[in-house]
């Protein structure tokens, strides 16, 4: 019987392909891969510790195996990802019912450290950071019409908030004409839409050719057959050049969607964060955005609560979300964490108040998704469908303006006509729930 292992992978879609490359050696191995980790032979919990809600989930997670090998359910844990690289001795320390202990370096070795925990050896292993594989196969856990191209690793941007740039290195980029191949790679799987993603898409080839290569990038992408969308996520706002935007307006496979991590508005603020820019700045950009890139839909994510952050700072804030209406807009409780600049920072905001703005900010947020959705009434647009909801009786599925597991749905009938996952199909919208668009398929085409 060959060892069946399971994976549990936490946090953001950048992990997610890490644990994708981890998934593939291990099969590649012999090992039989199990969809529930929780049936598995050996359960690897692939975790983020990105911020202190992301650090509880994936402890919890920990705990739950670690009841399940208690039971004997379970034989092996293995613990991967960003929280064992950031506090390795911690973790080894607190988890005692870890066979494993693997920072993201090693990821690399996975097979052999399945192989010694077998062995009942106790594994700790953290390579060089620079040593996570950039590229290489995978075996792809998204719904299979779409899927993730990381183009870089790591982070030189070194905001005051984030540990991103402690836990995987600095920035460095995907050459492209490996990205290229896996690509046409991923196309040739059935991908039909690729959402390139960095924690800086913007910075891409600065590192390698001297100058940011996004452009010239998805110009490539562009021209690879059988690819119907292209979605950029995590442009960095002082990095969206000219040059970026008329690629993005021209070309039909990319997506008019733009995902711009601004934080916030205010000038002292953002200089405290160590970001560039002001509200001028912005409104700016946001207006040029716009007048280059007709229809584009702007997503975007602040932090509220972070240290110094006044009354009249945050109301600033709040009157500039209400002014620039973003498409989509996540507001995150500023996370003050260990080794950051900004923790050390005086003038630090009560857990609650920085809470209560962000509730403020998710509100006013939710005001203008409904007014936005309640535009979209009797236009008929283009969708992706991903599957059947039994208890709604109807399809759901997403439109350009939608990035996966971030954004809103669309639930629809398909009246006579049954449809399969990546099924692209016009439909138009009468009704709205929330953040999310109701319809039905039509024959009339999309606007």
């Amino acid at each position: 019987m060959p060892v069946k292992v399971g994976m549990v992978s936490l946090g953001c879609n950048k992990n997610q392909v890490d644990a994708e490359r981890m998934l593939y050696d291990i099969n590649k191995a012999g090992y039989q891969l199990v969809a529930d980790a929780a049936l598995a032979d050996i359960a690897i919990i692939n975790t983020c510790g990105f911020i202190e809600s992301a650090k509880q989930e994936a402890i919890e997670t920990i705990l739950e195996f670690a009841q399940l090998k208690k039971e004997g359910r379970i034989k092996k844990i293995i613990i991967t990802g960003c929280l064992t690289e950031r506090y390795r001795e911690e973790v080894s320390e607190l988890i005692p019912e870890a066979d494993a202990v693997v920072g993201i370096g090693s990821n690399k070795d996975i097979k052999k450290i399945i192989e010694r925990v077998l062995a009942n050896q106790t594994v700790q292993a953290f390579g060089e950071k620079t040593d996570l594989p950039l590229t290489g196969k995978r075996i792809r856990t998204t719904l299979p019409f779409y899927s993730y191209l990381k183009i870089a690793e790591g982070c030189s941007n070194c905001c005051s908030y984030c540990a991103i740039p402690m836990i995987r290195g600095k920035f460095r980029s995907v050459p492209m004409e490996e990205l290229i191949e896996e690509a046409k790679r991923l196309v040739d799987m059935g991908v039909r839409e690729l959402n390139v993603i960095a924690q800086d898409t913007t910075r891409y080839g600065e590192d390698i050719y001297g100058e940011g290569r996004l452009p010239e990038l998805l110009e490539e992408l562009c021209r690879i057959e059988n690819l119907t969308w292209i979605r950029v996520l995590y442009c960095y706002p002082e990095r969206i050049t000219d040059k970026l935007l008329d690629v993005i307006a021209k070309q039909d496979k990319i997506v008019k969607y733009i995902d711009m991590p601004i934080q916030h508005c205010d000038g002292d603020i953002l200089k405290k964060m160590n970001r560039p820019g002001d509200e001028k700045f912005l409104r700016e950009l946001v207006e040029k955005i716009r007048e280059k890139v007709p229809g584009v839909v702007l997503r975007t994510t602040l932090i509220t609560g972070f240290p110094t952050e006044s009354e009249e700072q945050f109301n600033a804030l709040a009157e500039f979300v209400k002014d620039v209406r973003f498409d989509r807009l996540g507001c995150f409780a500023y996370s003050e964490e260990e080794g950051t600049k900004a923790a050390q920072m005086d003038g630090q905001v009560d857990e609650e108040t920085r809470q209560h703005r962000a509730d403020i900010i998710m509100e006013q947020q939710q005001f203008i998704m409904a007014q936005k959705n309640s535009e979209m009434q009797g236009k008929t647009i283009t969708v992706v469908t991903e599957g059947f909801d039994r208890y709604g009786e109807c399809y759901f599925g997403r439109s350009a303006a939608d990035a996966p597991d971030i954004d809103g749905k669309i639930f629809f009938t398909s009246p006579g006509r049954k449809l399969v996952p990546g099924k692209f199909v016009p439909v138009k919208i009468n009704d709205m729930l929330d953040y999310d668009l109701i319809g039905e398929v039509t024959d009339e085409s999309a606007e």
